[in-house]
């Protein structure tokens, strides 16, 4: 029975269904179709109406913002592919690439390092995916202000699919995964304490040799 109403017991029953078995288990989130299919998705249009133009005049803990620089802010995924998925946004509501300032590209670089220390600190990862999606045929929810993602990957979490699926098992709360990875991110920067991604240089990005940088 394909049509009609459906009730779990007849969808528990897989010989109802056309289909080839396989191993995988399959977690249905029909939540999600509220984002998929728009009504709960963002407007993405002028600075006046864009989320991450938003985000920064409130409060950081309503709006998940972990971490704030000068030009660029770093704030969790409403919608994580894996827990502590992090999205990199100039403050400057640009849509390309090519139309951030060098300032601006050095910041989201130096935020999106930092962002994976953190991240290494806080759950051990064991890889990340990163990448920026230009255009809304290229996948980018809100395509008119540019965003980096840092996705933490762990062995056996699946493949990339489910990013592109847009489905996926997150274990976490939102919440809770703010508050770790903001206590995780103001222990690394605390003036005390000095972590070293490459020799002289602290996670903020600051010169720690005294010498000028080239």
């Amino acid at each position: 029975m394909l049509g009609g109403d459906m009730n779990d017991e007849i969808t528990d029953r897989a010989d109802d269904f056309a289909g080839v078995p396989d191993e995988l288990e399959r977690l249905w989130t029909p939540h999600r179709m509220v984002y998929i299919e728009g009504e709960n998705k963002p407007p993405d249009g002028t600075a006046e109406t864009c989320p991450f133009c938003r985000l920064p005049q409130g409060d950081d803990e309503a709006g998940l913002i972990v971490h704030r620089d000068e030009l660029a802010y770093a704030v969790l995924n409403l919608y994580p592919y894996s827990p502590g998925h992090l999205l990199i946004c100039p403050y400057r509501h640009v849509a390309d690439y090519t139309d951030l300032t060098y300032q601006e590209r050095d910041a989201v670089a130096r935020l999106t390092s930092e962002a994976m220390t953190v991240i290494r600190a806080a759950s051990a990862p064991h890889g990340f995916n990163l990448g920026i999606n230009q255009g809304a045929v290229a996948g980018a929810g809100i395509a008119a202000h540019l965003h980096q993602h840092v996705v933490p990957r762990w062995s056996g979490d699946a493949n990339f699919l489910p990013v592109i699926g847009q489905t996926k098992a997150v274990p976490q709360l939102l919440g809770d995964t703010w508050r770790l990875l903001r206590k995780t991110w103001v222990d690394l920067t605390a003036p005390d304490v000095v972590r070293h991604n490459v020799v002289g240089t602290d996670v903020t990005g600051s010169d720690t040799t005294g010498q000028e940088p080239h």
